[in-house]
């Protein structure tokens, strides 16, 4: 019997609930453990995560703690998916598959992230940044365009943990873009992007997770 893995979460971090998309898809048994921000950045976390943010999962099948959410989500598909049902494992698809999870942890998470910050959190309203980062919004979803023109998943013929791993971050964009959204559109301005994340959004694994997340919101965790 495969023992429950935890999962070192936040509430509002997109990170975390990635992984607990493939831990759903691939019905792997989990605990979640919420973190504030103060537990984060101190000892005892600190001693399986040194950077200080989540996700962090504790694996006590292989007995492998890992951090870094692109990482965590590469170990869950080689290590549970032995039927590739959500994943590849030739090539090749596996490296076509990673090279679109690089392409999000490098480019979606981090401009997205920036987009977040300067547009909501920062004291000071700083145009120049929140323009530029919104562009960068932009820019990612204009290359996911392209490579989805004539094709339903970014990978061989079905949905996998290189689509799925772009959805949390995808639902932060209304909320980012906040009094400015109007100026974004993408159904019209990318339309098989947006057709591509409504098939995504529609998976049942997905709309669980992100009800769980709002529930995990609500209650302050």
């Amino acid at each position: 019997m495969v023992k429950p893995i935890t999962l070192y979460s936040h509430a509002k971090g997109p990170n975390p609930w990635k992984v607990a998309i493939i831990l759903e898809e691939l019905n792997i048994p989990y605990e979640p453990k919420f973190l504030d921000v103060v537990e984060m950045k101190k000892e005892p976390y600190l001693k399986i995560c040194p950077n200080g943010r989540v996700p962090t999962i504790e694996d006590p099948n292989t007995g492998i703690t890992l951090f870094e959410s692109g990482a965590i989500i590469e170990y869950l598909a080689e290590t549970y998916d032995t039927k590739d049902a959500l994943s590849f494992s030739t090539s090749p698809e596996k490296f076509y598959q990673s090279q679109w999870i690089h392409f999000q942890m490098s480019e979606q998470g981090p401009y997205f992230g920036q987009a977040s910050w300067f547009a909501r959190i920062h004291p000071e309203t700083i145009p120049s940044a929140i323009d530029r980062y919104f562009d960068q919004i932009k820019r990612v979803h204009s290359v996911l365009d392209r490579e989805l023109a004539g094709k339903e998943y970014l990978v061989g013929d079905k949905c996998s943990i290189a689509d799925l791993s772009f959805v949390t971050w995808d639902l932060l964009v209304p909320w980012i873009f906040g009094d400015r959204i109007g100026e974004y559109d993408a159904e019209k301005t990318y339309p098989n992007f947006y057709a591509w994340n409504q098939r995504l959004m529609a998976r049942p694994v997905v709309q669980k997770v992100v009800k769980d997340r709002e529930e995990a919101l609500t209650t302050g965790h």
